[in-house]
């Protein structure tokens, strides 16, 4: 095995035995890149030269005998919305075409002080807005399973970076699926943790009370390594929530004889491919056959979770981007005549096209006499969604579903459809509506193409769900396979 093919597990103890340096195994990601990015596009910044200045300072440290932190040495990169200090964060926009940012984020300091090697920013939907990775301004990322298949989005460019090899684990951003739907899409492992339980400081603003950080891998066992280093409460974020983090990894062990498991009926319905439903039900089958108790449940306002998202998510990016009008930073029209000319003629063309649309559908949604007919009425909604989370976790450990209505679809097949596109998102948005934990991870194969299964806790119980996926990754082949599109 070449050493970009480990996990981030195997490379620790690899590190930590002195078997490899902090060198060599960053070298081996950066020819990694060099070869294989110029076909699936996932890096909009490489940062070669600081990723071997941080891995040669970690390989003085260890050959001194200093103790180290857990992810030391082991290289990662980031969605181009969390914020690095000195080093472009363009959200991938052109509003941020040559933004560097004063700080870093809070979850990229935790990194930095585990020795965590950053290579490079990689590509999103502009602003976090889309589901397929194709709302870039600089280029489209392409799925590693299949060049002419999106990677899902916003961060596309994250799960395939860990899927063809060019990280060994990234990190992303979740509004309202964009963490475990392009997991799913791209046959890795992604986790979107409870709302408060790590930092949204120094993450670009999408959706406030919806947006969190969350870890991509190969392996349930590397997603909890990753979210132990980033998770706590910051004093930073007054979202934060000042609560023990458990250790992840212990929570890995044991057996799930006897937990009960919920199958929402709601999140199997017509829209849902059959392959994909075949797949999924095969899935939890399997759970079943590991001692699991797996019973029907309804979810009742489940249909209302998507309009719902999408007018709280709108209306509140349409308040956060008010910000990007060429005054203090960022992208600004030269050619204007005045200030209001300037402001009209730099959002103009410093947007994309479905960053406006989501600004203008929020505006409206806030405007006077529409507020309490949509924004209101969709706030008491998302409460009715909520509510059913909470019931149902009065029952169940956890509830499983499809992480996704289809497979990786073709990339330009729903450019020119806005609610095709949405439907991506279908059977993700409620878990951020509620703000609980939620994880995708491979479970089989349609089409050639990965097929996602969806765990769900209750809040703050992230190691439950990691404990159900890593039975489930325990007793099947799924997790790991090479991407035949860049072989």
């Amino acid at each position: 095995m070449e050493l970009y093919e480990y996990s981030v597990s195997a490379l620790k103890k690899m590190l930590q035995n002195k078997k490899v340096s902090s060198r060599e195994v960053t070298e081996a990601f950066l020819d990694r890149i060099e070869i294989i990015d110029g076909k699936v596009q996932a890096y909009i910044t490489k940062t070669a030269e600081e990723a071997l200045k941080k891995a040669d300072e970690i390989d003085s440290k260890r050959q001194k005998g200093e103790e180290l932190p857990s992810l030391a040495g082991i290289p990662m990169a980031l969605k181009d919305n969390l914020c690095t200090k000195d080093i472009k964060t363009t959200c991938a926009s052109k509003n941020l075409y040559n933004f560097k940012p004063p700080y870093s984020a809070t979850v990229v300091e935790k990194l930095d002080k585990n020795g965590a090697v950053m290579l490079g920013k990689l590509n999103m939907d502009e602003f976090a807005m889309g589901s397929s990775c194709e709302n870039s301004r600089f280029f489209s990322t392409r799925n590693p399973w299949d060049l002419e298949r999106v990677p899902g989005g916003s961060s596309g460019g994250s799960a395939a970076a860990v899927a063809a090899r060019e990280a060994s684990y990234t990190l992303g951003s979740d509004t309202g699926g964009s963490i475990r739907q392009p997991a799913s899409f791209c046959g890795v492992v992604g986790l979107k943790p409870t709302y408060g339980r790590v930092s949204r400081y120094g993450l670009v603003a999408f959706a406030s009370s919806l947006d969190q950080i969350g870890p991509f891998a190969n392996t349930v066992e590397d997603v909890a390594l990753v979210l132990q280093a980033i998770a706590g409460h910051d004093p930073m974020d007054s979202t934060s929530v000042d609560i023990p983090v458990p250790d992840y990894s212990e929570a890995l062990q044991g057996d799930i004889k006897g937990m009960k498991i919920g199958i929402p009926r709601e999140y199997f319905p017509d829209e849902l491919s059959s392959d994909v439903k075949d797949v999924v039900q095969k899935g939890i089958k399997k759970l079943e056959d590991l001692g699991a108790i797996v019973e029907e449940c309804s979810m009742p306002h489940t249909e209302y979770a998507l309009p719902t998202y999408y007018i709280v998510a709108p209306a509140e990016a349409s308040s956060n981007l008010a910000r990007y009008d060429g005054v203090r930073y960022g992208y600004r029209d030269k050619d204007a005549k005045n200030v209001l000319e300037m402001f009209m003629k730099t959002r103009n063309e410093g947007f994309g096209e479905e960053v406006k649309r989501r600004i203008m559908i929020g505006t409206y949604a806030l405007s006077s006499g529409y507020y309490d007919a949509y924004y209101l009425k969709a706030l008491k909604v998302r409460t009715l969604i909520r509510r059913d989370f909470e019931s149902a976790f009065e029952k169940y450990d956890c509830l499983v579903s499809p992480t996704s209505p289809s497979v990786a679809f073709k990339l330009g097949d729903r450019v020119d459809d806005p609610l095709a596109m949405y439907l991506s998102d279908l059977f993700t948005v409620p878990a951020n509506m509620a703000g609980i934990p939620a994880i995708s991870l491979p479970c089989g194969f349609s089409e050639g193409l990965p097929v996602g299964m969806q765990i769900m806790g209750k809040a703050f119980a992230e190691e439950t769900i990691l404990k159900v996926a890593h039975a489930f990754e325990k007793n099947s082949d799924f997790q790991g396979q090479k991407p035949r599109g860049v072989e």
